[in-house]
């Protein structure tokens, strides 16, 4: 889905729609119908790339707040078995991580041969909150996008996949989200009254977010920017991504001797 790729350092949010959902020829029903089919054939995939155990996947969500990370593990997460499949979620470092480089956590999640591993936030919090919220001066967190692309680029030539989406809502959608969250006591403790003071940075997330999706996607890892106003579609897109890049492997099953096997 080429269209939907980030590229170049002059990459621009406002060139996609968040409301787009040109790439589905259809609406909500058929693409739930073909979400079913994505799932089954994502869940073949994952058990095939487990027996194989030569391939690894990393798949990066990143958003504003309520652009759909959970909802999109979910979905993805409905496809896949319980043995080699992890989502790992980012929250405020602690010391001891602190007290290491920042790429030290994440590099103990990514995952191994045969595993797909999901990140929920990722390290490309070290370039986006921390620039937004001052944490740390721009010399240091500028560098970090040529140390992201060196990591990502290490984790491929040693046999992983990754593939990296920015779920991209406007602001009058996060704004209707907020508003559901408060007003449904089954999600509302999801509510963080933190998140309005974020909402009020929007400009200058966007702006984090045109700069560090430029600056480090690469063909061998590249940033989707997916359209997530309307969830079916965003679901729709990145497990059709997905299925693909599994599929372009080619795998096949192991071939085991059974010339000596009895079973009695």
């Amino acid at each position: 889905m080429k269209p939907l790729r980030a590229s170049g350092k002059n990459f621009r949010i406002s060139e996609f729609d968040p409301d787009d959902t040109s790439l589905f020829e259809g609406g909500k029903k058929e693409a739930s119908i073909e979400a079913l089919k994505t799932q089954e054939r994502l869940s073949d995939l994952q058990e095939l790339l487990y027996a194989v155990g030569n391939h690894k996947l990393l798949i990066v969500l990143q958003g504003m707040d309520t652009s759909g990370k959970d909802g999109t593990i979910r979905h993805l997460m409905g496809g896949l078995g319980a043995v080699g499949v992890y989502v790992a979620s980012f929250k405020k470092p602690s010391q001891q991580e602190l007290d290491h480089d920042f790429l030290w956590r994440v590099h103990a999640k990514v995952p191994g041969r045969g595993e797909i591993v999901i990140f929920n936030r990722s390290h490309y919090e070290d370039v986006l909150v921390v620039r937004v919220r001052s944490l740390v001066p721009e010399k240091i967190w500028r560098k970090r996008y040529q140390q992201i692309v060196d990591f990502e680029r290490m984790l491929v030539e040693n046999g992983t996949i990754i593939l990296k989406f920015f779920l991209y809502i406007s602001p009058e959608e996060q704004k209707k989200r907020l508003e559901e969250r408060v007003a449904d006591a089954t999600k509302r403790w999801k509510f963080n009254p933190g998140d309005l003071e974020e909402r009020k940075l929007w400009p200058a997330y966007e702006k984090a977010y045109e700069d560090a999706l430029g600056e480090t996607s690469t063909d061998v890892a590249p940033w989707y920017v997916v359209p997530a106003n309307k969830k079916w579609y965003r679901n729709w897109v990145i497990g059709s991504i997905v299925v693909k890049a599994l599929e372009d492997l080619d795998m096949k099953y192991p071939e085991i001797d059974l010339s000596n096997v009895v079973i009695e």
